[in-house]
């Protein structure tokens, strides 16, 4: 059942795409490009801040090691 649950929904995707790619003609590859192309800026500039945050962690654990065995 749930198989073919997927299956419904990726059908009516593909629907979608399909009347999406008839109604916009000519532009509708810049459209997605635009969609592409700012995903894939959301995803990296979220993989940065994860490893600053990371970065940070490490930095802050090697300034605590640091201080505990000078003391």
């Amino acid at each position: 059942m749930k198989t073919f649950l997927y299956f419904l929904l990726f059908m009516f995707l593909a629907v979608i795409v399909i009347a999406m790619a008839v109604i916009l003609g000519d532009t509708g590859a810049w459209y997605f490009a635009w969609l592409i192309g700012t995903t894939m800026i959301v995803l990296i500039a979220a993989a940065g801040g994860m490893l600053l945050d990371a970065q940070d962690d490490h930095a802050a654990e090697e300034a605590a090691e640091r201080e505990a065995t000078a003391s």
